[in-house]
């Protein structure tokens, strides 16, 4: 694995009191969405050159999924979280590289660490997704926030040799529509009064949480663009979109009036999301996924020094409508273990009508400091505690040296042994 220099932290800009314009009375759009194209995979063809232009997907062989594909395999219909058999049938010449154990939270860590290079307020939505508000840094005109914006795109590129799409607007929601519009290396600016005529033309499904199964029913329904949400009558619109038919409507026609939040307080909780490219109906794959998002959130919240008493399971639907189900530990924990097994009942009790999905998100809440642990178990706990110290700090440094798998620890030499 080669060594990626974690770059030092400093802000070129300070809150400031004006309001940004851009000589005419307008609100500068300030808001930056970075979307990291096609992550796991740049990362690996970061470290592996050879890769690059290839048909490549991380994920694992046998009864895995396609963690990330490249934009040469997406073209022969390889997607995520498409099953791993699938994706090798779909397309034959396909290179599957497993997970690189640590790396790509390392690789992300930089990559934002670089964003506060140019703003302190940074909100890391995800591993490869997050929003930049450049405000504090007194920009005067529409030309210097764009100068500034590709600057960090090309740096982010220089240093850690992955490609990133950016969307500029005055919003979130639309920060975040453009940023998806030219992958990969896109840039896209939405000026500040042009949200509505920008989105209007685009096809229905590039609103978020409209999935192509959404879009199908609504495009039979009469809608095909975003402008036509926009036009549509307030009782045909309640007929379509039921209770949350305003705002849809706020959406399509591009107001979105959310902060862009800093992760400087200490979390009341700790989540992580996935919407899939495609709906996803198989119950063994969204279980997979959801652990695998218990193994990425554990570990940051031993770094943090916390504990958490409470799992949080939701699911989406492609119309909008989503359901959660929760469990809370006697005891707050730091540790994977205790959360497996409520995997499976709190997916079931939350996905009852047993449609494809569009979204499964897992939470962690009930955050207490790090103290000392009463309980029978307290001596058992804390040797796997020790174990999780070391297995993190290997990941840190980017070796696929351990994988875990529900409640068990084995050698990446041992994992392939047991392969067929």
């Amino acid at each position: 694995t080669p060594a990626f220099p974690r770059p030092r932290t400093q802000l070129s800009c300070q809150p400031v009191g004006s309001v940004n314009t851009d000589g005419m009375g307008r609100d500068l759009p300030t808001i930056l969405h970075l979307d990291a194209d096609a992550f796991f995979v740049s990362v690996e063809q970061a470290r592996r050159p050879e890769l690059r232009g290839r048909k490549v997907a991380v994920g694992g062989r046998e009864r895995g999924i396609i963690s990330s594909a490249s934009y040469e395999a997406r073209a022969c219909g390889v997607y995520t979280p498409m099953p791993s058999r699938r994706a090798l049938q779909v397309c034959p010449d396909l290179i599957l590289v497993p997970h690189t154990a640590g790396l790509y939270g390392e690789v992300s860590r930089q990559m934002f660490d670089l964003c506060e290079e140019l703003t302190p307020l940074v909100q890391r939505n995800s591993i490869d997704e997050g929003y930049l508000d450049v405000a504090p840094c007194g920009f005067r005109t529409l030309a210097e926030v764009e100068h500034a914006a590709r600057s960090l795109q090309q740096r982010i590129g220089e240093r850690l040799q992955i490609t990133v799409s950016f969307g500029l607007a005055t919003n979130k929601l639309v920060a975040q529509i453009a940023s998806k519009l030219r992958k990969p290396r896109g840039f896209v600016v939405v000026p500040a009064g042009g949200e509505a005529a920008f989105l209007a033309p685009l096809e229905i499904g590039k609103l978020p949480g409209i999935g192509p199964k959404t879009e199908a029913r609504l495009k039979a329904a009469g809608l095909s663009r975003v402008q036509d949400i926009v036009a549509g009558e307030e009782t045909w619109l309640r007929q379509t979109f039921g209770t949350g038919w305003r705002e849809v409507l706020a959406m399509a026609r591009g107001e979105d009036d959310r902060p862009v939040e800093t992760e400087r307080d200490d979390a009341k909780s700790y989540s992580q999301q996935e919407t899939f490219g495609q709906d996803v109906a198989e119950f063994a794959t969204i279980e997979r996924v959801a652990k695998r998002m218990i193994d990425e959130l554990l570990p940051k919240i031993r770094e943090d020094g916390k504990r958490v008493r409470t799992i949080t399971i939701k699911v989406r639907y492609p119309d909008f409508t989503q359901a959660s189900h929760a469990h809370t530990l006697a005891e707050a924990t730091d540790l994977e273990h205790p959360y497996y097994p409520w995997v499976g009942p709190l997916l079931r009790k939350a996905w009852t009508q047993r449609r494809p999905l569009r979204l499964v998100s897992v939470r962690f809440s009930g955050v207490e400091d790090h103290g000392t642990q009463l309980d029978l178990f307290a001596e058992t706990d804390e040797k796997r505690r020790r174990l999780a110290a070391v297995l993190d700090r290997l990941n840190d440094r980017g070796r696929a040296a351990v994988v875990t798998h529900g409640h068990q620890v084995e050698s990446a030499a041992t994992a392939r042994k047991r392969k067929p």
